[in-house]
C-alpha cells in the first residue's frame, strides 16, 4: 500500500500533523502554491542582482564580521559553498533520528514560504532526503542559537553538496556514495542559498517539537501514575474536589483535579473510610504542581508553534514590496527562554514524583517497608528510589538556564546570542529523565497497590495496571530491579495513552 503524503504549503504545521507525519512515515511533496512562491522569490533575487552592484548582505558580501567584504559575481556560488564547508563544526553525540527528520521537515516548510530566494532544486533535495530516509549526521554541540543554528544546519546540508556522512538503511555512508546510488547530482548553490540553509532555528525548534511531543504524553502519564500512587498510599480525594480549584482557577490545576476524580471513579480504596485526615504535599498538592506544569507546557507549545511556522533565515526577501532586508529572525531568544521554562517545569514533575515514591517505601499506612513482604532479607524497592533521587538531582543541575548566558562571536558582530541550542538539548534530556522518574514511581505504585488487595482501585486504573503487569510482574523477593525499571520505561514509551474521560 502506497504511503500517504503530506503536502508542504503555506498552511501552518501543527503538533498533530507533525506527529502523524513521523508515526505514519508519510512522504512530503511540495504543493503547487509553494513551488510558485519559491520560484517567485528566486526570480526576484536574480533580477535584483542583475540590476545592481550594491552590496547586499550575505548575497554578494562576506558573512558576520566580514559583511563589508564585497564578492564578485563570478564567486557568488563559491561563496555559498564555502559557507557550508567552513560552518560545519558540529560535535558531540548524534542527535536522535527523529530530530534530524524534523530539521529537514521544518527547513523545507520555512523555505517554501517564498521569503528565502532559493532554487527549487535545493528545497526538493531536502524533501528527497526526508522521503528516502537519508538522514545527515548531525551532532548535539556547536550552536549558539544566533545567527540561527549555523553549525548543525551546516552539517545537515553537507549532503546537498555531496559531502558529509549520512545514516541510510542502518548504515553510516558517505553522502557522495548515496547520491550516486540515487542518481542525484550535487546541488550547485547560487547566491544567498548557503545562508538561507544555515540561518534559521531548525535545530532548536526540531528539538523543541520532539521534546514537546514527549511532554504531552508525559504530563498525561503523570496524572495516571500519580493516581495509582494515591490509591496505593491510601490517600484522600478531598484535595481534588472541584470547589477547591474553583477558588484558585488556574487552568492546569482545574484540569488535573478533574482528571484525578475521573481516574479514581469507582475505586474501592479511595472510597473507604480513612484513619487519617491529611496527606503529605506530594499527594495533596498534585493539582497545583501537575497543573502548573501543564500550563507551562501549553505556553511553550504556543511559542514553538509560532516558531515552526515562521521564516527565520536572513536576509529575507519580499518580492511584492521590492525589499531585501537583513534582520534578526534567526535569533533564538524566544525558543531559548521557552525551552529553559519547559525544562524547569518538567523537572518539577519529576521532583514531586520522586517524593511520592519515597512515601510509598517508607512503611506508612500499612504498607511494608520498602514494599517487600520480608524486609531485611530483601531490600525490595529501597534502591529504585535512590535512582530516582539521582535523576531528579541531575535535572536540577540541568535546569540552570542557558538563556541567561551569552558569549560574543564573529569579532563582536554577533555580540549577543541566545544559547538556545544548549537550552534545546538540555530540555530534551530533562524530558527523558522525567519519564524515567515517573517509570520508577509506577514500578513502586503498582507494587503498593497489590498490597491493598483484595480491594480494587478504579476500573480504568485496574485495566492500566493489568496491562502493565503483563510486562512487569509483582516483586515477591529481591531480583534484578534495573530490569523492572527498564521494562517500565519501555511500557510508557511504547504504549499508546488511552483517554479516560468520555
Amino acid at each position: 500500500m502506497k504511503r500517504q503524503i503530506h503536502e508542504i504549503s503555506p498552511a501552518p504545521l501543527t503538533y498533530e500533523v507533525i506527529e502523524d507525519i513521523l508515526e505514519q512515515k508519510r512522504k512530503l511533496v511540495l504543493s503547487a502554491e509553494s513551488v510558485q512562491l519559491i520560484q517567485k522569490s528566486k526570480a526576484y533575487l536574480d533580477r535584483k542582482l542583475a540590476q545592481t552592484e550594491d552590496p547586499i548582505y550575505g548575497i554578494n558580501t562576506g558573512f558576520g564580521a566580514l559583511c563589508d567584504r564585497k564578492i564578485s559575481k563570478a564567486d557568488l556560488s563559491k561563496l555559498q559553498e564555502n559557507l557550508i564547508l567552513s560552518h560545519a563544526c558540529n560535535v558531540g553525540d548524534e542527535v536522535p533520528a527523529d530530530v534530524v527528520r524534523l530539521m529537514l521537515l521544518l527547513k523545507a516548510h520555512a523555505l517554501a514560504k517564498g521569503n528565502s530566494a532559493v532554487q527549487l532544486i535545493a528545497v526538493q533535495r531536502i524533501v528527497d532526503l526526508f522521503n528516502e530516509d537519508i538522514l545527515p549526521q548531525v551532532f548535539a554541540q556547536g550552536s549558539l542559537g544566533a545567527s540561527g543554528d549555523l553549525a548543525p544546519l551546516a552539517m545537515l546540508f553537507l549532503p546537498l553538496l555531496g559531502l558529509g556522512t549520512v545514516n541510510y538503511k542502518g548504515k553510516k555512508m558517505a553522502a557522495a556514495e548515496v547520491l550516486k546510488k540515487k542518481g542525484w547530482e550535487p546541488v550547485r548553490l547560487e547566491a544567498k542559498e548557503g545562508l538561507a540553509l544555515l540561518n534559521g532555528t531548525q535545530f532548536m525548534s526540531a528539538h523543541a517539537v520532539y521534546t514537546l511531543l514527549k511532554s504531552f504524553r508525559t504530563v498525561k502519564y503523570a496524572d495516571v501514575i500519580g493516581a495509582i500512587s494515591l490509591d496505593g498510599f491510601d490517600g484522600l480525594l478531598e484535595p481534588f474536589m472541584a470547589q477547591v480549584q474553583q477558588i484558585r482557577p488556574h487552568t492546569g490545576q482545574i484540569e488535573t483535579a478533574r482528571n484525578f476524580r475521573e481516574l479514581l471513579k469507582g475505586s474501592e480504596i479511595i472510597a473507604r473510610e480513612k484513619q487519617h485526615v491529611q496527606d503529605p504535599y506530594s499527594f495533596r498538592c498534585i493539582p497545583q504542581v501537575h497543573g502548573a506544569v501543564k500550563d507551562a507546557v501549553n505556553y511553550v507549545a504556543r511559542v514553538v508553534e509560532v516558531e515552526i511556522n515562521s521564516v527565520t533565515d536572513n536576509p529575507t526577501v519580499f518580492p511584492d514590496d521590492d525589499l531585501i532586508i537583513s534582520g534578526g529572525n534567526f535569533h533564538g531568544e524566544p525558543l531559548a527562554l521557552a525551552l529553559d521554562f519547559l525544562a524547569i517545569a518538567l523537572s518539577e514533575l519529576g521532583s514531586i514524583s520522586e517524593r511520592r515514591t519515597y512515601r510509598l517505601i517508607a512503611g506508612e499506612r500499612g504498607l511494608p517497608v520498602f514494599l517487600v513482604a520480608n524486609p531485611g532479607l530483601n531490600s525490595g524497592f529501597m534502591i529504585p528510589q535512590y535512582a530516582a533521587a539521582s535523576i531528579v538531582s541531575q535535572n536540577k543541575q540541568l535546569c540552570t538556564p542557558a538563556s541567561v548566558d551569552s558569549i560574543p562571536s564573529s569579532n563582536e558582530q554577533e555580540d549577543h546570542v541566545s544559547m538556545g541550542g544548549n537550552a534545546a538539548t538540555k530540555a530534551l534530556t530533562v524530558a527523558e529523565n522525567t519519564l524515567k522518574v515517573l517509570a520508577i514511581e509506577l514500578f513502586n505504585a503498582a507494587q503498593a497497590l497489590d498490597f491493598r488487595r483484595p480491594l480494587k482501585t478504579s476500573p480504568y486504573l485496574e485495566e492500566f495496571v493489568g496491562r502493565y503487569r503483563e510486562q512487569v510482574p509483582f516483586v515477591e523477593q529481591d531480583r534484578l530491579m534495573y530490569e523492572g525499571i527498564n521494562d517500565t520505561i519501555r511500557f510508557l514509551e511504547e504504549g499508546r495513552f488511552v483517554k479516560f474521560r468520555n
